[in-house]
């Protein structure tokens, strides 16, 4: 299934609508996108947000302009509903909350219980629908960010409101971080062939006017929705070879074996039980391989195979514009502290 048009036109159904997440790119991309429609957008977010906590109360306001901004931490049990809600009255809630690191503490924290508490508080102020960005990662769940996930959405789907639970494959700035390096004239780094994943990535935008597409249109009701960006699914050797075709140089690779960081799960697990801060390290060096491993695309239950063409597609956006326009310096691409390379 394609998502319906994006249209810039108001909403049929103008709502009250609390955003969590809300600084992050994503987060942006929808609350521009809802308050295009004619929503009115309230968003709760931290009194230090974006990566590194580098924005303050103003900067926040001024990224969201349009929506309404309140601050609080969304881990506090109570804050949501006394700073964030206020006793006001909501029709639906949208998050693109997630944990930052992915690290079990950070998720079980973020990805499960803060959902679980902002679920409750909505609830009790109106809120009847509810659109949770997820990720399509899920299907495979052996990360604890993604059992965080799932345990969250099973709650959601539980709840007897309206929900849409979306699962999009990658995102164009996780997939731009070695644009610099291979301008220094350095190879660009692939594991085993690069060719053992693929992925259909979408841009912030495109994704931002699904998820407020989801409020509207009821084919999009009470679904689990995995969506990807336009055009063929592609690896990550093609991606570099169409970055090394932009800057006009001959493509070099350097294949890093799956091996390696194999052993580097290893040494990190088992220091990690002496050691506890290097048990962080370890699930990061764990949530690394799965995505060097793993495609983001839909997981066939039958065959246990990944399927590009089953991986619907949404979206104008492409992800080698987006390299062209970084590397014309059009656009920059804060990648925050999801960064592999």
């Amino acid at each position: 299934m394609h998502s319906p048009n994006h249209s810039p036109n108001h909403s049929p159904n103008p709502r009250r609508i609390v955003v969590l997440g809300a600084t992050g790119t994503i987060g942006v991309a929808t609350v521009n996108a809802l308050v295009r429609r004619g929503h009115e957008v309230v968003c709760f977010v931290r009194p230090r947000a974006g990566a590194g906590g580098a924005l303050g109360p103003q900067e926040s306001q001024h990224l969201l302009a349009g929506a309404t901004v309140r601050f609080g931490e969304i881990t506090d049990p109570d804050a949501f509903a006394r700073k964030g809600l206020c006793g006001e009255r909501f029709d639906a809630l949208v998050s693109c909350l997630a944990s930052r690191t992915g690290v079990p503490e950070d998720a079980w924290a973020i990805d499960h219980r803060a959902h679980v508490y902002a679920l409750d508080a909505a609830r009790k102020v109106g809120v009847r629908q509810v659109v949770l960005l997820s990720a399509i990662c899920v299907q495979k769940p052996i990360l604890a960010f993604q059992q965080a996930k799932l345990a969250f959405e099973k709650t959601l789907i539980e709840s007897g409101l309206i929900y849409s639970i979306v699962r999009p494959t990658a995102f164009f700035k996780s997939l731009s971080g070695q644009i610099d390096r291979v301008k220094r004239g350095k190879p660009f780094l692939v594991f085993g062939n690069g060719e053992l994943t693929a992925c259909k990535p979408i841009s912030d935008r495109d994704l931002g006017n699904y998820l407020a597409d989801c409020l509207d249109d009821d084919r999009l009701h009470n679904r689990i929705l995995s969506i990807g960006g336009p055009g063929e699914a592609m690896t990550p050797r093609q991606q570099g070879e169409h970055l090394f075709a932009l800057l006009g140089k001959p493509p070099r690779f350097k294949q890093v074996p799956v091996a390696l960081l194999d052993t580097i799960v290893a040494v990190l697990g088992g220091l990690g039980r002496l050691i506890p801060p290097l048990a962080s390290k370890a699930e990061l060096a764990r949530i690394g391989r799965y995505y060097a491993t793993e495609s983001m695309l839909v997981l066939n239950p039958e065959t246990g195979c990944y399927d590009a063409a089953a991986t619907p597609s949404t979206g104008s956006d492409t992800l080698f514009d987006f390299y062209a326009d970084l590397v014309s310096g059009t656009v920059s691409a804060e990648r925050g502290d999801h960064s592999v390379f």
